[in-house]
This record gives C-alpha cells, sequence and structure tokens, in this order.
C-alpha cells in the first residue's frame, strides 16, 4: 500500500492526484481498487484531451464491473501510463503508486486544495 502522502487529495467519486508545479498525477484510490475487483482492462484519455473537472476521462474494468474515472480537476492530459493498459493488475496491487492513470497540465493548481486531503478522505470512507 503507498505511503500516506500529505500532498495527495481525493475525490468522492474515488480518484486522487497529486500536483507538481502545474502538473498533476491521476489515479484511482485503494478504496476504489478494492471495490471494483481484479481490473482486467484500462482505457485511458488520449494525450492532449482538454478535460474539464467531473469530466468521464478514462474507463475501467473488472470481473465485477465498468466504471467511468473522472478527472478531478480542467486542464489537458500530458502523459499516460501504458504500462497498466497492458497490465491492469497493476492498478491492483499498487493503485495509488505505480498504477497511477494519466498526468495533466492544470489550469488552475488552486482547485486541487480544495480537494479532500487524507483524513477528509478516510472520514467520507466511514460514512459509504
Amino acid at each position: 500500500m503507498a505511503a500516506k502522502n500529505a500532498d495527495r487529495r481525493f475525490t468522492k467519486d474515488h480518484e486522487w492526484i497529486v500536483l507538481d508545479g502545474d502538473i498533476a498525477t491521476v489515479g484511482i484510490t485503494e478504496h476504489a481498487q478494492e471495490q471494483l475487483g481484479d481490473l482486467v482492462h484500462v482505457e485511458l484519455p488520449e494525450l492532449e484531451r482538454v478535460v474539464t473537472e467531473g469530466e468521464s476521462c478514462a474507463v475501467v474494468e473488472s470481473v465485477k464491473a465498468a466504471s467511468d474515472i473522472f478527472a478531478p480537476v480542467a486542464g489537458k492530459v500530458v502523459e499516460v501510463n501504458e504500462t497498466i493498459v497492458e497490465d491492469p493488475s497493476i492498478v491492483n496491487s499498487d493503485a495509488e503508486g505505480e498504477g497511477w492513470f494519466f498526468r495533466i497540465e492544470v489550469e488552475d493548481p488552486a482547485v486541487v486544495e480544495q480537494l479532500m486531503d487524507q483524513d477528509a478522505y478516510d472520514e467520507y470512507l466511514e460514512t459509504l
């Protein structure tokens, strides 16, 4: 499991985001991958795609269900993790690390700070 990261933020849709300058790395949380079960397919957004906050931009399929992955912030996709397309199990084994989905050039980095921190996300999980 990934180390708790003070810079990591979370959405109610169970995406995580870490900002480095104006580039953010996005993936799904440990909770999300546990709910999905074994992933069998990952579909990532196209490079250079401009996404809006909350827009569906990737898809994961497991033996249980298919789920959309939403952009936690608005921006342009600048990198995708092709490794998880070839081997979706990486998301199951390291969802908050090597199993990241895409990197996005963030329009407004301040928006990231408005997302839940680790403590707030943990509290949110307790309400589910």
